[in-house]
């Protein structure tokens, strides 16, 4: 029985929730895949209620299902689940399996989950989808049960042969895959038989074979290129073309060369990038048992790499062992995720031994694993060893996989098998090919040329029913004209005089428009490149457009989509700030705020005097801090020993300087803050730490450790002192804090006060408590604690509830500050960009009051907001709150209140909210907010609300990040940007424009997008009038020749007109003018909403100037008329004659068009003169030239003998000053009208950059200070963030198993 592929990719889908916090599968163990020993194929079982699964096509372009090239049939022993819904089949899960016991990990699951899941559900959920997310590379794999003869293939095989890659015709049908792939240990040749794709990797849009037929398809989408493909054929038709047969054709071929050109030397920028990534070296485990080095392209599966600290992963490995106790790891996976908070994995204990060359050879066996697949976050294979003759089997996880793209971080050396390569990588499965995306402005573009092709054929119809009157019934009239009165094919007569005409009129539409759009744009793609102010020097990273179609949608955006770690933040943390004793401490002394009553702060200096790591007395000068003895001094070191002390940091030395891994930063700026104040950590072992207390080391025995949640929200450590006494050390968030403190606390009130101005900073707060455990009262604790510990089922309440009993009656030491320091610039854009009416939306991963806490220090959540939260656990649930809100907004905003709002959605509700049921409502909510942050959310939930805005909305969107999570997201909006400037970053490869920093978005948006996109429209109409007010005068003259298909000017004069005569003016408009300067467009940036309404380009605007075309071809035409009625004649007495007259016109119609692009230029610089005044003058001396040479060389007989008669001729000159005047005076006149009488705010605008009018705005900054205060407290109070971010898993403890692991003092192998 068949299935169908789609339903693995709903699966697929709901996995890739991490948000939902429910097994999906109801599977209680701890994978749901591990194949049997002995069987060749697992066991299937139908899922179950799947009613939190998101809708995967939940999109705008796939309301209708898409069918896939063929489906998969399921293994004779094998039965399908019965479908529970009409059409769908459910998701597929493999049954769990008992393995050896010994394959258990003391560190499992150490790996971090994705954002907003638990450990538990990472490791439960199962990958069986072989037939979802496939690439070109995939091939069919033999049966599981296959064997290979242990030699393989012959050792001579070319390796040419052996590393080719597969490719498949886009037509030939996807085969099968087997339900898992089976890797050699150590045996290339096996794994070569294997048809495994090569590490090569390419994210180009072209290569040799697809350039032409998708470079013509993409052009030819553009009905512009149709039309004039088909105009080019008709004129090959003996008879029908009125002009020449190559006038068409051949510019046609230039701007497909033009656009050739263009899109080769940006994809050719993908090239480079793309072999400067292959040509990577890595350390690959030779036959000689030695480590070499090789290029990341040469990279097979089943190679062993040795990877050292810092380099980045090159293809997917899985853990074999590491230079750290237990093969414990660390990676960052910034360029993955936008986290840089380190990410422990943990290699097998099977394998954790094997830390030299030598013991990796002899590993023997295979690697039995899953297909290739998309999601980041989980892993199922069994790692088959043969020891002694027999096969042990031992499970493998996510906690053993290293991603490419991930870096390896604070470990000296890993051993990785390789799994995965090239685009069968998780990475690469995720970046999708980069998607066609067209511009608002291209699609109008299409609409309008179709309205002028209509008009051609209006046109065309007319005259051609002209001509067929004056053919069937006035031809004995016109007897002089030899003309057939009964010709014997009326129709086929007919239809050639409507493609006569159709010929006649065809550069209505411009053929010069495409080529031209095409090359304004790449030219302002490089003025973005250059802008030195978007140049970032740090790390000598210019911006870069790397699709310049996209341009001028830049200047329309509505809604931007933000990641937020790395993208506002740089996710580092500082130790801003604290308070102990009452006593408010910062780096530098100073007032708080220059206001009245405010506390002055004390130094860190006068801080370590009183904790006695300082003798000076200067600090002691200030305030009288009194001595290193009393109360005050015990406070301050049990203060300090609480935060060199109560952590799970792991500390390093490198060179000079101590380095501390952590997985959280905020734990590691805690402990540099300690260092920084004197009481520096530097040792860990299993049972103790070691802190350097002004030179003297002290040892410090941790008994147990509390770990953090999101429950609890702090973290306890008991500890055993020098001193003999136990104590306990708490930090957590104040609200809980505050609760479990015992009575008579002396510094509540004056850290609560500290507290609430860290908190209008914006600065992350934790208060810091301890309190004295007799020995009994903890013995008596320890049991219960132990016993908690070892519950199977609900360890982790059980385990916070005996946390309950310990943290109680404890004394406040004071808080801490710290800064999660944004990226600069980062407030001020973000105002400005709301200021410009851009709705921001923040999509991140981190924890809600994090989030939260960062929306406010980055002025993207306002004091004076109000916050619609939604954090529901059902999905009726998050239907009833929000519609309740809705109603209750919508009622609020009839009595004419209007009220700021910021909606927090976390990622199990959006889960919800995303659904087709809530959608709507959850959106139009969101749209009534002015800022919204979705915490918690995966990479799939950040694209879906993105495309739930692009499907039902008709504004444009902009998605910026800078993770491989953010890939989807950024594919996803019309415009991507991603953030550069660190090695090898996924996003910024994948975005359509690439910049350094977040703060370069306001310049990128208000100037450049508002430049490109006035300046498109202005091209685009200005391209449509010149053509119309030539062709048309052709159409008028066509009343006056009987409709004879005769031309009034010569055929190549008339191509002449957009390739050579016209072709600087637009150029010119698109690449130089700026309607208001830079500095006005980032002084007011509200002028940046003239884009968002499309105020340039609209359909009026359009009709405008068709009108205006067609009055001025109606004025050049008449008054030309009336001036040569009935033939001038020469001053030899000769009759000018129709070329005198029709090139007397053409100079007239280009005159007029180069006066009207003066008058509508709004910055005149040498560029403009160039293509006004100097196309004129080119053109007068151009055309005298070619109308003397072309006669002579047999080309354009028409103008034989016309230059002395023309050239010397007064009424030409006359007519050449009078016609342009008369047509022009009406739009100067309501150029005049429209400025004075009904300006527009860009009128305005201009007359203060004109006159340099200051701006005289009040700034009530100082009154606004206040207010913000007040608010932020008010606010505050009910809502105060906390510094954690590490991961967490409440059923199990394994930061705590980690640094009891952990023994600094130790050497640690090389590794070679």
């Amino acid at each position: 029985m068949s299935y169908n592929p789609d339903d693995d990719f709903a699966s697929l889908v709901s996995r890739a929730n991490p948000a939902a916090q429910h097994n999906p599968y109801g599977q209680p163990g701890r994978n749901s895949y591990v194949p049997q020993a002995g069987s060749s194929q697992p066991t299937l079982a139908p899922s179950v209620d799947d009613r939190y699964k998101l809708d995967p096509f939940f999109d705008d372009d796939d309301e209708q299902q898409t069918p896939h090239a063929t489906s998969t049939t399921f293994p004779p022993s094998v039965s399908a689940p019965t479908p529970r819904h009409p059409g769908r089949q459910p998701s597929l899960t493999i049954l769990d399996e008992p393995l050896d016991s010994s394959a258990d990990l003391p560190l499992t699951k150490a790996a971090a989950p994705p954002a907003g899941s638990s450990f538990s559900n990472a490791g439960s959920r199962g990958m069986p989808q072989q037939n979802s997310w496939t690439f070109d590379d995939d091939e069919g794999l033999p049966a599981p049960n296959s064997r290979y003869e242990r030699g393989g293939p012959p050792q001579n095989t070319p390796l040419r042969q052996r590393m080719k890659r597969n490719w498949k015709w886009p037509w030939e049908r996807q085969k099968a895959l087997a339900p898992e792939r089976k890797i050699w240990l150590n045996d290339g040749a096996s794994n070569d038989t294997e048809g495994y794709c090569s590490n090569y990797v390419s994210t180009t849009k072209y290569n040799l074979v697809t350039f032409v037929p998708k470079f013509l398809l993409e052009q030819f989408s553009k009905y512009a290129n149709v039309f004039f493909l088909f105009t080019a054929c008709i004129q090959q038709i003996p008879g029908v073309s009125p002009t020449n047969k190559y006038t068409t054709i051949v510019p046609l071929s230039l701007v497909l060369l033009a656009s050739a050109f263009k899109e080769t030397e940006e994809d050719l920028k993908r090239h480079q990038s793309d072999s400067e990534l292959n040509a990577r070296q890595a350390q690959i485990l030779a036959e000689t048992g030695t480590f070499v080095e090789q290029k990341w392209r040469n990279i097979k599966v089943g190679d062993i790499v040795r990877l050292e600290s810092d380099d980045f992963i090159p293809a997917d490995l899985l853990l074999l062992s590491s230079s750290e106790p237990e093969g414990l790891c660390y990676i960052e996976t910034s360029n993955l995720d936008g986290e840089t908070n380190l990410k422990i994995k943990q290699g097998s204990p099977k394998t954790a031994h094997m830390t030299s060359p030598q013991l990796v050879r002899q590993l023997q066996g295979y690697l039995r694993s899953e297909q290739p697949n998309n999601s980041l976050y989980t892993y199922e294979g069994t790692l088959v060893m043969t020891v002694d003759g027999t096969e042990r089997q031992v499970p493998m996880s996510p906690d053993q996989i290293l991603l490419r793209g991930a870096q390896l971080r604070n470990t000296p050396w890993v051993y990785g098998l390789v799994v995965f390569t090239g685009h069968e990588t998780k990475l690469m499965r995720n970046a999708t090919a980069t998607p066609i995306k067209r511009t608002a402005v291209e699609r109008q573009v299409n609409v309008q040329i179709v309205f002028l092709f209509l008009l051609l054929i209006i046109l065309s119809l007319v005259s051609t029913i002209g001509s067929s009157i004056r053919s069937w019934f006035f031809s004995a009239q016109e007897w002089y004209l030899f003309l057939d009165a009964n010709p014997t094919n009326k129709v086929r007569s007919f239809v050639e005089d409507i493609l006569t005409f159709v010929i006649l009129y065809n550069n209505l539409i411009p053929i010069s428009l495409i080529v031209t759009m095409e090359v304004v744009k790449f030219q302002q793609a490089q003025l973005i490149n250059s802008d030195l102010d978007m140049y970032y020097a740090k790390t000598d990273t210019p911006a870069l457009c790397r699709t310049s179609s996209l341009v001028e949608e830049l200047g329309q955006i509505e809604f931007i989509f933000s990641d937020k770690t790395g993208t506002l933040t740089r996710n580092e943390m500082e130790f801003r700030m604290c308070s102990v004793a009452g006593v408010m401490y910062a780096e530098t002394s100073g007032e708080a705020d220059n206001e009245e009553g405010s506390e002055a702060k004390r130094t860190f200096d006068e801080l370590r005097v009183i904790a006695g790591v300082d003798s000076g007395s200067q600090a002691l000068a200030h305030g009288g801090a009194g001595s290193g003895g009393g109360k005050e001094s015990l406070v301050v070191k049990e203060f300090l020993t609480l935060l060199a002390v109560c952590h799970t940091v792991i500390p390093e030395v490198k060179g000079d300087k101590m380095v501390y891994q952590a997985s959280s930063p905020d734990e590691a700026a805690l402990v540099s803050g300690a260092e920084l104040l004197g009481f520096r950590f530097h040792t860990r072992k299993p049972k103790s730490v070691f802190v350097d207390i002004g030179g003297t080391t002290q040892e410090f025995e941790i008994l147990n450790v509390c770990e953090f949640n999101s429950t609890r929200k702090r973290m306890s450590t008991i500890v055993r002192g020098p001193d003999g006494k136990i104590k306990l050390y708490c930090k957590g968030a104040d609200t809980v804090i505050l609760e479990r403190l015992g009575p008579n606390q002396t510094y509540v009130d004056a850290t609560m006060v500290h507290l609430e101005d860290y908190a209008t900073e914006g600065l992350r707060t934790l208060c810091i408590a301890m309190r004295d455990i007799p020995e009994a009262e903890y013995r008596e604790w320890a049991g219960i604690y132990d016993q908690a510990a070892a519950t199977i089922n609900g360890r982790g309440d059980a385990l916070d509830q005996a946390a309950e009993l310990i943290e109680k009656d404890m004394f406040l030491l004071g808080a801490t500050a710290i800064e999660d320091k944004l990226q600069e610039g980062v407030p001020d854009a973000i105002h400005t960009l709301q200021m410009a009416g851009i709705k921001v939306w923040v999509l991140t991963g981190d924890r809600q009051e994090t989030a939260i806490n960062i929306g406010l220090s980055c002025r993207l959540i306002s004091e004076s907001m109000n916050l619609v939260i939604v954090n529901e656990e059902t999905a009726q649930a998050t239907k009833d709150f929000i519609s309740k809100r809705l109603v209750a907004i919508k009622n609020q905003r009839k009595t004419g209140e209007q009220e700021d709002l910021a909606l927090i959605i976390d990622g199990k509700s959006l889960t919800f909210a995303l659904e087709k049921d809530i959608s709507k409502a959850f959106l139009e909510l969101a749209m009534l907010c002015k800022a919204v942050v979705c915490c918690r959310v995966s990479p799939l939930q950040k694209a879906l609300v993105v495309k739930l805005v692009k499907k039902n909305t008709s504004s444009i969107l902009l998605a910026i990040g800078d993770g491989a999570n953010d890939v989807s997201m950024i594919q996803a909006a019309h415009i991507g940007v991603g953030i550069s400037g660190v090695e090898g970053l996924q996003a910024a490869r994948s975005a359509d424009v690439a910049i350094s920093q977040f703060r370069y978005l306001k310049k990128l948006l208000l100037v450049h997008g508002a430049w490109s996109y006035q300046r498109l429209s202005k091209l685009i109409l200005y391209s449509f009038y010149k053509n119309i007010v030539l062709y048309m005068v052709q159409f008028w003259f066509s009343f006056f020749n009987n409709f004879s298909g005769q031309i009034a000017n010569e055929s190549w004069t008339l191509s002449f007109y957009n390739v050579l005569f016209t072709v600087l003016p637009p150029l010119v408009l698109g690449i130089f003018d700026q309607f208001v300067s830079a500095r006005i467009l980032d002084r007011y940036p509200q002028l940046y909403m003239l884009g968002q309404k499309n105020a340039f380009f609209t359909r009026t605007a359009f009709w405008l100037w068709i009108v205006n075309a067609l009055y001025h071809s109606l004025i050049l035409f008449g008054f030309s008329i009336i001036m040569f009625w009935g033939d001038l004649k020469s001053s030899d007495g000769r009759d000018s004659g129709h070329w005198f007259w029709g090139t007397s016109l053409y100079l007239a119609v280009l005159l007029t068009v180069l006066g009207k692009a003066a008058l509508i230029s709004d910055l005149w610089t040498k560029y403009t003169v160039a293509a006004m005044p100097g196309s004129f003058l080119f053109t007068m001396i151009f055309l005298p030239i070619y109308c003397l040479v072309a006669p002579a060389l047999g080309f354009s007989p028409e103008y034989s003998g016309i230059v002395p008669r023309l050239w010397g001729d007064g009424p030409f000159y006359f007519s050449l000053l009078l016609l342009p005047c008369v047509c022009l005076i009406r739009d100067y006149v309501w150029k005049y009208y429209r400025r004075t009488y009904h300006p527009a705010s860009y009128h305005i605008a201009q007359e203060l950059q004109k006159y340099n009018i200051p701006d005289y705005r009040p700034r009530q900054e100082q009154f606004q200070k206040a207010i913000k205060k007040v608010r932020a407290v008010q606010r505050m109070r009910k809502n105060r963030g906390f510094a954690f971010s590490q991961t967490e898993d409440p059923n199990r403890q394994e930061q705590a198993r980690l640094i009891r692991a952990y023994d600094t003092s130790q050497v640690r192998p090389s590794g070679l």
